[in-house]
């Protein structure tokens, strides 16, 4: 009894420490001031469970792995002006800490240098020249300097996804910093947070002599990237957006009869934000995947054109740290033979979802596939191989309805035969008297 007891103990101690593991976040400073500055947000992702290492990123002493395990499964980047990473962190390092699974959180700034541009580059985005800002003359806040770069974001301009940016803000958010373009080509980017048709990037003490690079709502604030493998990058072209300033600070917009919020949306947003990116939101996974013939139990060796079969998959999701039954719609089931002969919509509750169908009247090798992407949700794919086989003939019907036509006809041929050949061989001539 003792022996189980501590079976069970160090099992659920295991269990504990690989929850713990799944929450290390390395924090990369231009200096600690920042810790200070920004120490809301921070707390509040101590407060959400996860262990942070700050590092200048500068550091000779930095690494994001130790004898090939990485140390750490989510980075966060505050450090916009870094002209050369130290340490073994660069930007291939990072690529392939992405590569690994990794997520990354990056807050940039008018002073963005090279290291976080290259970064950007290799995930789809491009920040605009250094030292340009993002500026806008009417919807800027009213404690702004006289730049008009302190933006009022109203909350029409946040994407609307309750996964990434949290439910519908009911104040706006404040933003100063630098603007960021898309690759179009590229699918996996997705603009959080958009300027209005009034924003526009450019140096902020020069006149307009050429055209800005960003301008109007293609002028992206915030942008995330879901990688193939499910890791997620964010990039923010503010600094101040997570500062305690900004998390803090009432906000009105200069416009005429504009309404106080006494405090903005920016807490709200930058808590659902980084939720979503270091996965505590929007992950999926799913179990128990199993199809059979109507009436059975087990899956068949192959199946035979034309069988009743049914297909299940268990889905859960991850809410508040714990897995739950997946309540969502749209995952449809695939039966894929180089294209698909058979698309339909699972019926799901309570995170089992489940589809009775025939299969086609076409043999050879398929595949019951579900590959549900779902914009805020990791990509869920599940495919299972299996062989269809034709009929034996012992399994088609003795008279087909369709060939009826044909057995008359065949029928009346040979009745035909019959009456020719009695005809012929017993119709006699009479014979001609001379």
């Amino acid at each position: 009894m003792s022996r189980r007891l501590l079976i069970l103990f160090l099992s659920c101690l295991l269990a504990g420490v690989a929850v713990a593991e799944e929450k290390r976040v390395l924090v990369l400073l231009d200096d600690y001031s920042i810790t200070y500055t920004h120490s809301i947000f921070f707390n509040s992702l101590r407060e959400r469970g996860f262990k942070l290492t700050f590092n200048t990123a500068d550091h000779s002493s930095i690494t994001l792995t130790e004898y090939g395990e990485y140390l750490y499964e989510h980075l966060l980047i505050f450090s916009p002006s870094v002209t050369e990473f130290g340490g073994k962190v660069n930007v291939r390092a990072i690529a392939k800490f992405i590569d690994g699974g990794g997520n990354v959180l990056v807050a940039a700034s008018p002073s963005v240098d090279e290291p976080l541009r290259a970064l950007a580059s290799e995930c789809g985005l491009e920040f605009d020249e250094t030292k340009t800002n993002v500026i806008d003359h009417v919807n800027y806040d009213i404690a702004d300097n006289g730049s008009h770069t302190r933006i009022v974001v109203e909350p029409e301009n946040i994407i609307s996804n309750s996964l990434i940016a949290g439910p519908k803000l009911s104040a706006p958010l404040l933003f100063r910093g630098v603007g960021l373009a898309l690759d179009p080509v590229n699918s996996l980017v997705t603009a959080i947070v958009s300027g209005a048709s009034t924003t526009y990037s450019y140096f902020r003490d020069e006149k307009i002599s050429e055209y800005p690079y960003v301008v109007g709502k293609s002028t992206t604030l915030v942008a995330a990237v879901q990688a193939r493998n499910n890791a997620r990058i964010v990039f923010a072209g503010s600094l101040d957006l997570f500062s305690d300033e900004f998390l803090t600070a009432s906000v009105q917009s200069a416009r005429s009869g504009s309404k106080k919020f006494e405090q903005s949306g920016n807490k709200d947003f930058v808590v659902s934000l980084s939720n979503w990116v270091f996965g505590q939101t929007g992950r999926l996974r799913f179990s128990k995947v199993s199809h059979h013939i109507v009436g059975q139990v087990e899956s068949p060796p192959f199946y035979t054109i034309e069988d009743d079969v049914i297909y299940s998959i268990f889905i859960e999701e991850i809410y508040d740290g714990k897995w739950q039954p997946f309540n969502g719609k749209g995952v449809q089931l695939e039966f894929h033979r180089i294209d698909p002969f058979v698309r339909l919509e699972l019926e799901g509750k309570d995170g089992l979802y489940s589809l009775r169908f025939k299969l086609p009247d076409t043999y050879g090798v398929f595949r019951f596939q579900v590959d549900y992407r779902h914009l805020g949700y990791t990509y869920l794919y599940s495919g299972s191989q299996v062989s269809v086989r034709p009929k034996t003939h012992r399994q088609y019907e003795r008279f087909i309805l369709s060939a009826f036509p044909y057995y008359a006809s065949a029928f009346s041929m040979m009745a035909g035969l019959v009456i020719f050949a009695a005809g012929f061989l017993f119709h006699q001539e009479k014979e001609k008297n001379e």
